[in-house]
């Protein structure tokens, strides 16, 4: 399993840099950031699983970064703890009020941080807020963004599916397997930082299956940036051996040798401005069904998108 990350948000170098070498230290991978800016923006790349977050900030104030987080989709599920000198009980209203999950004043001691940060992280853990594996928003999220587009028609949901990955973990092990589940939530990401927007929200179901759901006159431009990158990228997670040919060899269940294409992403669209639904089983269904439509198409090799 990766380490889990933790964004250490503070401008005085000599805290950061201590919490960046404690959690270190603890098998946590320890990003920093002295600005708000730089801070959204690797929330937008690298999504961290916790961020500690100081209030007075050079360029904007840590209120404003809570806030900003929580107003996105796709990062208002991550633990934010207040690590601050902000010690007034006002402020400390104001953190909670804006969504905060802990809020510390400085001068602290680092192992009573250290098991807040333990007690976030175990607590999200628990409510099955993101996939272990990806760190994307899990069952829950997807499940209350579901319920949340139901009630409008608005939107666009598309159902991916990573083809062949079985096959893929067959041959190169779980471990590989992980990482091409992650290199898909990395794509996802990078496709709606480039072509969505701040409502949009990627989620990862489990095993080889995502969803995405975005405003009608975008989801077409993030599934085929999405697609494009996936196809071009997709070739480095194999050896060059399958990469040349196009394909691996594996067992199937007789135990004899079968070809099984590279993979690649199959995504079924459903048009909530076109249709609706009554629950998010009906919902869930149909896009499984669509997504399958993708699956089952033929055409040249590589990802490919149906829209029902």
């Amino acid at each position: 399993m990766p380490k889990q990350k933790i964004l250490i948000v503070e401008d005085a170098p000599d805290i950061a840099g201590l919490l960046q070498i404690f959690f270190t230290s603890q098998n946590y991978e320890a990003m920093t950031a002295p600005r708000g800016s730089t801070a959204l923006e690797m929330c937008r790349r690298n999504m961290p699983d916790l961020i500690l977050l100081d209030i007075m900030l050079p360029d904007m104030d840590g209120y404003a970064i809570c806030q900003a987080l929580r107003s996105n989709l796709r990062t208002s599920h991550i633990p934010i703890i207040f690590l601050t000198a902000r010690g007034e009980k006002e402020d400390k209203i104001q953190g909670f009020q804006l969504g905060a999950d802990d809020y510390i004043v400085k001068p602290f001691d680092i192992e009573e941080l250290h098991l807040r940060v333990k007690r976030a992280l175990e607590r999200a853990s628990f409510l099955n807020l993101t996939n272990p594996t990806t760190q994307l928003p899990g069952s829950k999220l997807i499940e209350e963004q579901m319920k949340r587009i139901l009630t409008r028609h608005d939107w666009m949901m598309a159902s991916i599916g990573l083809d062949f990955h079985s096959a893929f973990a067959q041959k190169y092990g779980d471990v590989e397997g992980e990482n091409a589940l992650r290199f898909v939530a990395l794509l996802l990401n990078e496709a709606v930082n480039e072509k969505g927007g701040a409502e949009d929200f990627i989620g990862h179901i489990g095993g080889n299956k995502f969803v995405l759901t975005a405003r009608p006159e975008r989801i077409r431009a993030i599934c085929e940036y999405l697609m494009q990158k996936f196809d071009e990228r997709v070739g480095t997670l194999y050896d060059y051996r399958d990469r040349k040919a196009g394909y691996i060899v594996v067992q199937n269940d007789s135990g004899e040798d079968v070809q099984v294409p590279l993979m690649r992403l199959s995504i079924g669209v459903l048009d909530g401005t076109k249709r609706t639904f009554s629950d998010i089983r009906e919902l869930s269904e149909a896009a499984a069904e669509v997504q399958q439509q993708a699956r089952k198409s033929g055409g040249e090799p590589g990802s490919r998108i149906a829209f029902g």
